[in-house]
């Protein structure tokens, strides 16, 4: 399951910001409301006889109920030698129940048009979620229920050794495959003595992850996992008095355990400076900085969180501005106040650019920390930083199921579901003086700790062996803590559903051709802007690869009217995002923001593509910063798998065989003259649309656009346009690509793939969700839940107006990888030979099907499909008629999508792994690999 969840002290409102906010309030269909600038969520808290805390947060938008289950119980509940065992729990408690079978919870969910399904672990709680549509919502308080009062019931030695490999694929590959992993490890143990809870991460050992038996299991789930130290939010479209019934119904016969023990903890106190050295797999040396700090909601959380925003809380901020843009020695800063109940964290990492001393890196930190903490920041800044942050947390609640996460947070970690407003209120009482007096008192060098992580040996501990995994369970593991009710066997029925309707748009045409698309979404005060053009990588000149990315990663950086400080600072005092990026055949410019700024922020939007100024200072410091990239991304074997993986497919000349970034040689070679012309022949009206979504009717978005883009007009004719080279026909083959000592290979499996206007589109969807788009599907199921292979292993199509390529990925054990592949070519020979039972089609398919109002609940999602629609040559009634297009695959229709777009003979394999180890296992499956490095 996934990593921490982000804190909200990170995202909390920073102030009573009247001016920013709308004076009426929300629609009363929405649960949160902005009414003369303050902002509330209105909730209902209960609790059962047994404990059991419900908080009600009804919620009318759309047609979905957010299931938010949280257990009181982290790692900072694990005993010593046990580190990890609150995330395996997690895992475990997905592994079945009394009442449904191990396997068939995510099934339940997906049949009934789940999203959002996942469960999480920080430091301090676990959570369980989902969003079903709003006529299952007794199906998810039976899944719920199940969860938490019979998944003992089920677990056993079987359940317990599957999900230990799991999460142990789960470290691999997030700590010690990911660049930096160890060294955030390292820094905890320097910053945490033996036996706090906080030291050993989330994630854990392989030494502790391995040793945990049954009984453990059993322990934990006796005194933590009761209905006594746990809350469920719903948030969503319910009528209230049945929820209260139904709460009642599932949780109400739980039986509640003892007092779980209460965790006294001493906050650490550093008194010298711990410096230390971490080697790693990296390419780019990184400082990271860490100071123990107050914990959430304490005297000095909100002043931190202030500070970490004005150092380094995006391009408009000190440390970036220093770093980054002036002296140009960091490729990145990144800077937080991590916020946990016994203790916080407030961090800065700075990953340097080749070459960069990371001590005068530090120096230069040292230096603005120092001027920080002597001088108050500026108001402006501190206005920056509050309009950040409130425009974050307004966007987090634009979705139930994040609403939900949100209020499940407040009551556990403030002890109040409604603690919104005192929160606010933290932020509002700031002043400059309070920011720099906290920096001054908890950001000492004394107190701190320093790691360095510099390319070398990644030196991990011992290896742990993996154990045969067992076949059966033994007699006398199973046990109950709750009386059999046997009415619990039988799911319940759903509702009656509500219509399935779309977020539909309209669009008009300005008299210079620009397409504007048009989503309007009453609500919450928000609204998000794409300019999305046909400036992608597809039209890179041949021997200029790269230059579609580099032409859009300029734009932000500085027009003929604003330099690219200006810029920043503009954008965040805003509280708006501003990014642009190019992807296969488009590039994108997307703008962020509350309703009030849309006027500044499309005005933005229009200057940097309108007037770019090219400037030679900012091209020479995006060359570094891309060429540092370039770098980067050998670090990281699931990206140098995808391209390799793009490189096989398309074949040498074709424009998406070659790295997005370029070339070294390519990126050097990039001038003022290459830039601009590329802008003048493809960043033109006539080949652009302009897509918004969020709370503007017609009349105010008309308003807005004609006088910031109707002036628009492309410079000099209009280039031809030359169709993308048709992908050659291919043969399989098998690609190795060198990373000695990785503790996973990770697996690109390709094949050229049809394109987006393909008539059965739908039934390859479909198809695919069977074979490796889902949780639950043939491949993860095999991989994952079976044989303990891989932390997840998937399918997908990329469909686009003028290319189509089919993929597998994922990153599997190294002794596994010939293992794997045999499983992989199993399930895609099952795919094709016969038909899908009814069982599976109607699961896979309405999962497609029945989520569709939850794949589209944010403004940032409708645009976002509306946008790579019109990239991909699609209409606008495209969205809306994907019901009845998913409605209409049967296995008939999908057996023949996979006969006809899942051929193995075409599939060629890339493996990024220890070459020594992979080959023989390639070798013995018959399979003769053929070593590529990772520039080739």
């Amino acid at each position: 399951m996934n990593a921490p969840a982000r804190l909200i002290s990170q995202l909390a409102l920073a102030g009573l910001l009247a001016a920013a906010l709308p004076a009426a309030a929300a629609p009363a269909q929405g649960a949160v409301s902005t009414e003369a600038g303050q902002v509330a969520i209105r909730h209902e808290k209960f609790t059962l006889a047994n404990g059991f805390e419900v908080i009600l947060v009804e919620d009318r938008r759309l047609p979905l109920v957010a299931f938010n289950l949280w257990v009181h119980a982290g790692p900072r509940n694990e005993t010593k030698g046990q580190t990890g065992f609150a995330h395996l729990f997690e895992h475990l408690v997905f592994a079945g129940s009394k009442h449904i079978p191990r396997g068939e919870f995510d099934k339940y969910v997906d049949a009934a048009g789940g999203t959002d399904a996942n469960g999480s672990t920080n430091f301090d709680r676990t959570n369980y979620y989902f969003t079903l549509p709003s006529n299952e919502l007794e199906k998810g308080l039976w899944l719920k229920a199940d969860m938490l009062g019979w998944m003992i019931d089920e677990v056993d030695s079987v359940a317990l050794a599957n999900q230990q490999d799991v999460v142990r694929n789960e470290r691999r590959q997030s700590a010690e495959n990911q660049p930096y992993g160890i060294v955030e490890e390292a820094k905890y143990q320097a910053l945490y003595p033996e036996g706090h809870p906080y030291r050993a991460v989330v994630i854990g050992s392989h030494a502790d992850i391995q040793s945990i038996r049954l009984k453990d299991v059993k322990d934990f789930a006796r005194t933590y996992y009761r209905p006594n130290n746990a809350t469920l939010v719903l948030a969503g479209d319910f009528d209230p008095k049945q929820a209260r019934a139904l709460v009642q119904k599932y949780f109400g016969t739980l039986k509640a355990g003892p007092k779980p023990p209460e965790v006294r903890v001493a906050t650490p106190e550093i008194t010298k400076e711990r410096r230390l050295i971490v080697t790693d797999r990296i390419e780019l040396s990184r400082l990271s900085l860490a100071w123990h700090t107050p914990a959430m909601f304490a005297a000095g959380d909100a002043a931190l969180d202030i500070a970490a925003h004005v150092l380094g809380g995006g391009k408009a901020s000190r440390l970036y501005g220093l770093l980054v843009r002036d002296k140009q020695l960091a490729q990145s800063v990144d800077v937080a106040q991590e916020s946990q109940s016994l203790s916080s964290v407030f961090g800065i990492d700075v990953v340097a650019r080749p070459g960069a001393s990371l001590e005068a890196i530090e120096a230069l930190v040292d230096a603005e920390l120092a001027k920080l903490a002597a001088t108050p920041p500026t108001e402006a800044e501190l206005v920056q930083a509050r309009a950040v942050i409130q425009t974050q947390l307004l966007q987090r609640m634009e979705k139930v199921g994040e609403l939900a996460d949100l209020v499940n947070h407040y009551n556990q970690m403030a002890g109040d579901p409604g603690f919104v407003g005192k929160d606010l209120a933290r932020y509002a009482q700031l002043t400059p003086a309070a920011v720099s007096a906290a920096v001054a008192q908890w950001l000492a060098k004394e107190r701190r700790v320093v790691v360095q992580a510099l390319p070398g040996e990644q030196v991990l501990p011992p290896e742990v062996p993996t154990p045969p995994m067992p076949t059966k369970a033994a007699k006398g593991e199973r046990e109950s803590l709750n009386a059999p009710e046997p009415w619990r066997n039988k799911p319940p029925a759903a509702a009656k559903a509500k219509p399935l309707t779309l977020p539909a748009a309209q669009s008009f045409t300005l008299a210079n051709g620009l397409t504007v698309i048009h989503s309007p979404k009453a609500g919450l005060p928000l609204v998000i802007a794409s300019l999305v053009l046909r400036a992608g990588q597809a039209v890179n000149p041949a021997d200029k690869p790269g230059l579609a990315g580099f032409t859009a990663a300029m734009l932000p950086e500085g027009t003929t009217t604003r330099s690219a400080q200006q810029i920043a600072e503009s954008v965040a005092a805003l509280g708006a995002t501003l990014t642009a990026q190019a992807g296969s055949e488009e590039a994108r410019l997307d703008f962020s923001g509350l309703k009030a700024s849309t006027r500044d922020g499309l005005a933005l939007l229009a200057d940097v593509v309108l007037r770019p100024a090219f400037a030679t200072p900012e091209i020479a410091r995006l060359k570094a910063q891309r060429l540092a990239a370039l770098a980067q991304q050998r670090e990281q074997a699931p990206l140098l798998a995808n391209a390799v993986g793009n490189r096989v497919t398309y074949g040498a000349g074709h424009p998406l065989a070659e790295n997005a970034l370029g070339t070294e040689a390519s990126i050097q070679a990039v001038d003022s003259a290459a830039l601009r012309g590329f802008w003048q022949a493809h960043y033109r009206p006539e080949r652009a649309a302009l897509v918004v979504a969020g709370d503007l009717s017609e009349a105010e978005l008309r308003a807005l656009v004609e006088p910031l883009f109707g002036g628009w007009k492309g410079e000099g004719a209009a280039p031809v346009v030359v169709p993308l080279p048709a992908a050659k026909p291919i043969a399989a083959r098998t690609v190795v690509v060198d990373k000695p000592g990785a503790p996973q290979t990770a697996l690109a499996i390709v094949a050229p793939g049809p394109f987006a206007a393909a008539p059965d589109a739908a039934a390859i969807k479909v198809m695919n969700a069977a074979l490796g788009g889902l949780f639950t599907s043939r491949i993860n199921n095999q991989l994952r839940e079976v044989k303990g292979y891989t932390y997840g292993a998937f399918s997908g199509y990329a469909m686009g107006r003028e290319r189509g390529q089919f993929g597998i990925r994922g990153s599997v054990r190294t002794d596994v990888t010939g293992a794997a592949l045999v499983d992989i070519w199993k399930e895609i020979a099952g795919m094709r030979a016969k038909p899908m039972g009814a069982a599976e089609l109607n699961r896979v398919r309405n999962a497609q099907l029945l989520s569709l109002p939850g794949l589209f609940d944010t403004n940032g999602a409708v645009v976002a499909g509306y946008a790579g629609n019109w990239a991909a040559g699609l209409p606008l009634s495209a969205i809306t008629d994907l019901p009845k297009k998913y409605a209409a695959v049967t296995s008939a229709t999908a057996l023949k999508a996979a006969k006809e777009h899942l051929d193995p003979a075409q599939l060629i394999v890339v493996a990024v792994g220890d070459k020594a180890k992979v080959v023989p296992q390639l070798e013995a499956i018959g399979r003769k690999p053929e070593s590529m490095s990772a520039g080739q």
